[in-house]
Parts: C-alpha cells; sequence; structure tokens
C-alpha cells in the first residue's frame, strides 16, 4: 500500500462537477492498493498515519498528530501510485491491485481511520475525480508499506 500524505488547510473531492468530499484542515490522503495487499497492512498503514506528527505545536515544530489538531482525513483511492516506470514511457499498472481487491481495502483502510475517531471524507472508488487541496507547508509524506518493514539504519 502507497499513500502520499499532504497537511492541508482545506482540500475537496469532486465527481461530475458535484463534491462528494471535502475537509478543513487535515490530511488529504491518496492511496494505492498493491496487488499482495491485505486487511492486515491497510491497519498498519493507516495507524502510522494517525500517528504521524507532522502538525506544529505553539513552538512551530512538527510535534502534533492528527487527533491533537482535531484535524480530518479525505483519502482519494489513486491505483497510479503503483506506476511502473521503468521501460518505455507508459507507465505499467501491473502491481496495482484490480478493482475487486483494491475497493475493499480501501474501504476497510477508511473503517480504521474513523474507528480511530477521525472524520474521513472519501473520493468514489475508480471515478474519474478532481481534486483541489490547499497544501499547509507545504507538508508531504509518502508511506508505502513495504517500507515500513525494513529496519532504520
Amino acid at each position: 500500500m502507497r499513500a502520499v500524505v499532504q497537511r492541508v488547510s482545506s482540500a475537496e473531492v469532486r465527481v461530475a462537477g458535484d463534491v462528494v468530499g471535502s475537509i478543513g484542515p487535515g490530511m488529504l490522503l491518496l492511496l494505492g492498493v498493491h496487488e499482495t495487499d491485505t486487511p492486515a497492512i491497510a491497519t498498519k498503514v493507516a495507524a502510522k498515519i494517525l500517528a504521524l506528527r507532522i502538525f506544529e505545536d505553539g513552538d512551530g515544530k512538527m510535534n502534533l498528530a492528527l487527533e491533537a489538531v482535531g484535524g480530518a482525513v479525505l483519502c482519494v483511492s489513486q491505483f497510479t501510485l503503483y506506476a511502473d516506470v521503468r521501460r518505455g514511457n507508459r507507465p505499467s499498472f501491473a502491481q496495482a491491485a484490480n478493482g475487486e481487491t483494491a475497493q475493499p481495502l480501501y474501504e476497510h483502510f477508511c473503517a480504521e481511520i474513523q474507528r480511530a475517531g477521525i472524520r474521513c471524507e472519501r473520493g468514489i472508488f475508480g471515478a474519474d475525480m478532481q481534486v483541489r487541496l490547499e497544501n499547509d507547508g507545504p507538508v508531504t509524506v509518502i508511506i508505502d508499506s513495504a517500507d515500513l518493514e525494513t529496519p532504520r539504519r
């Protein structure tokens, strides 16, 4: 599972011109599901994101997690995070899970965010979506579940 986490002042996602999800301060998550991902991996990635201390404390240091600042999440599925561009110029998405596999894991991930008491707005899985955001910082972090298993040096 891969997630692009962006600290935002606000974000919204539209489908066919209609807003289907919007938040004020919090995180915009672009979430890609790998063909080998499991519910356990989705739970682990959600927990890592919820624990990220990317919000500023009273001293201006990135020291607070989402819950501490009362932020929300806007989660948008994005299979293109598994683009393989090693050969040629047309990306291959062979590592991305198909919709039948990815959608339940996306839903499981979002449910984990909500289970923690965080409001989790969503895009519409598989739809053509337009995402608007106002980056705060900007602060952008990329999380890959494969990296969570690798020890730090």
